[in-house]
């Protein structure tokens, strides 16, 4: 998966964030580690996307469009420590130049997409094994879109979804691939609704997915969209350059629920690009404006997207600027207040263009594009002090469903918690365990009791279930019973035409509630904080 789904994490006070900040390493170039340098045998000048991803093994995976047996870029594997090793090489039948980097997929293989070659030699997307077996799961073609050079996910319907960059209507494309291999364009842009999307989708709380396009829009600066999976397709803003323009990074829905992101130029200080928020309502908030005038000591050109931490705060990097005109490390709070952390080196890795990776170590870990001690790059680790944890794959579910753990310590493991509910743990490898949501529980917090510690993910989301109602037909007023799972905390209900009832929960199983007037024949939902359940027939009012 990808890194971590830190979304989640609880907000911090701003006194606790300025803490942080002044407890912050006096010597912060100690705190980076340059664990890699490319070359171009075994890789080189790994790009934007660039997506890292920790594997269930604890190791961390991605890709480098250059280099390697054919010169055509290929997959890597390193350690948290640093040891590195290739474990599989592109050549023109599996696709060529991986920018994408990879995500994880929910049976632990990685998902990726190569930029060029494939069957019809406008690139592929392929799903690869952590012991370097490639399968090609589409080759795109030119009325489709091609040249992808982000990674697919795979949604929470088992299905893999991606964009390309151009091609489908000459703007690019999001695509649907079913867990069968059928292959279906969800939308085709054209322009006005943005161009040439760069950076990999997410999917939201909401279910839906949210990404960028670098151009296009009404001003021709990029766009921010949501898509549901049917494919109907939102502009939620339209950059207009004062507020930032040429958007290569991925969103990030963070812990308050908006969406966090960067723009490679615009702002108000000469182009040099920025940091804002967004809420699902369309209003964009520009929380800091990198200044390219004169030195540039802060960064600019930030290509890469924001991480929400386990501090709860943001980190990114600028692929230009600071001290030594090599880019930048920084942070963040969700209020805007910005601190320079590092200044890259040339010796040791310069001009990071991908998004940082929070490994469960609690590291940082990142690729620059040139630079290290062979001139094509480094990956790197930034030691921020911050405890381990645990990732939870998926980071929602409903009762009985599998969830995978990854972490460290894990084969010592005594409990584990959905929020306060006990669960049943198969202790896999000292990286891995396997487990299933317990009935009664609740959303929140996902607990490993390990010796001498607790491993906390972020907020685990239980997603109610409706498995009946009685009687199934009546008039406004009709008292309804509904009976399922998960029904603890329900924030509403509604019967057909998105009418609301008034209810009342008598159990995590039951609740009774009242057709309401305005009602019509249609479906019961029930929402509740980790999710809304459907019920599977129709109510019908008389």
């Amino acid at each position: 998966m990808t890194k971590l789904r830190l979304n989640h994490l609880h907000l911090m006070t701003l006194a606790t964030t300025l803490a942080l900040a002044t407890l912050a390493s006096p010597d912060a170039q100690a705190q980076y580690t340059d664990l890699h340098d490319f070359d171009t045998p075994s890789l080189a000048s790994p790009q934007f996307p660039g997506i890292l991803s920790q594997g269930r093994d604890g190791n961390i995976y991605g890709t480098a469009p250059l280099g390697g047996a054919s010169g055509r870029g290929g997959v890597f594997q390193i350690t948290p420590a640093g040891a590195y090793s290739l474990i599989y090489n592109f050549d023109l039948t599996h696709g060529s130049n991986p920018y994408s980097g990879l995500t994880l997929a929910a049976d632990g293989s990685f998902l990726g997409s190569a930029f060029t070659s494939g069957a019809n030699i406008f690139g592929t997307a392929f799903k690869i094994t952590s012991g370097g077996v490639i399968t090609v799961l589409h080759d795109f073609a030119l009325v489709e879109g091609v040249n992808p050079y982000a990674p697919p996910i795979q949604g929470s319907d088992g299905n893999y979804y991606g964009t390309t960059s151009t091609g489908a209507a000459g703007f690019g494309s999001v695509y649907k691939i079913t867990s069968a291999g059928g292959f279906s364009v969800l939308y085709a842009f054209d322009g006005p609704h943005g161009s040439t999307p760069i950076a990999p989708l997410i999917q939201a709380t909401d279910g839906n997915f949210y990404g960028t396009t670098k151009v296009g829009g009404t001003f021709g600066f990029g766009t921010a969209f949501k898509i549901t999976p049917t494919g109907a397709l939102t502009v939620l803003y339209s950059f207009d350059s004062t507020h930032g323009s040429n958007v290569f990074s991925p969103l990030v829905q963070g812990s308050d629920g908006n969406f966090y992101g960067t723009t490679r130029d615009g702002g108000t200080k000469n182009n040099g690009g920025t940091i804002f928020k967004l809420t699902a309502a369309k209003k964009l908030t520009t929380l800091y404006s990198f200044n390219n005038t004169g030195s540039t000591p802060d960064g600019v050109q930030p290509y890469a997207g924001l991480i929400q931490a386990s501090d709860g705060i943001f980190y990114g990097v600028t692929a230009r600027g600071g001290t030594n005109g090599a880019g930048t490390l920084f942070k963040i709070t969700l209020t805007g207040i910005y601190t320079k952390l590092y200044d890259f080196v040339t010796s040791t890795g310069s001009f990071p263009y991908a998004t940082l990776r929070q490994h469960t170590n609690g590291k940082l870990y990142g690729e620059a594009t040139s630079g290290g001690g062979l001139g094509h790059g480094a990956l790197y680790s930034f030691d921020l002090g911050l405890a381990p944890f645990i990732l939870v794959q998926p980071t929602s579910g409903i009762v009985s469903q599998p969830v995978s753990i990854m972490g460290q310590g894990l084969l010592g493991t005594t409990s584990v918690k959905f929020n306060l509910t006990s669960a049943s743990a198969n202790l896999l490898s000292d990286t891995y365990i396997t487990t299933s949501v317990p009935a009664g529980a609740t959303t929140g917090l996902v607990k490993v009791v390990i010796p001498g510690k607790t491993l906390s993910s972020g907020k685990f989301r239980v997603v109610p279930v409706v498995l009946n109602f009685s009687p199934p037909s009546g008039p406004v007023g009709t008292s309804v019973t509904i009976t399922g799972n998960s029904f603890t905390g329900v924030t509403q209900v509604t019967f057909g035409g998105g009418k609301q009832a008034g209810y009342a929960v008598y159990s995590y199983t039951r609740i009774t509630t009242t057709v309401p007037v305005g009602a019509v024949t249609g479906t019961i939902q029930v929402t509740t904080l980790g999710g809304t359940a459907i019920s599977s027939t129709a109510f019908t009012v008389n």
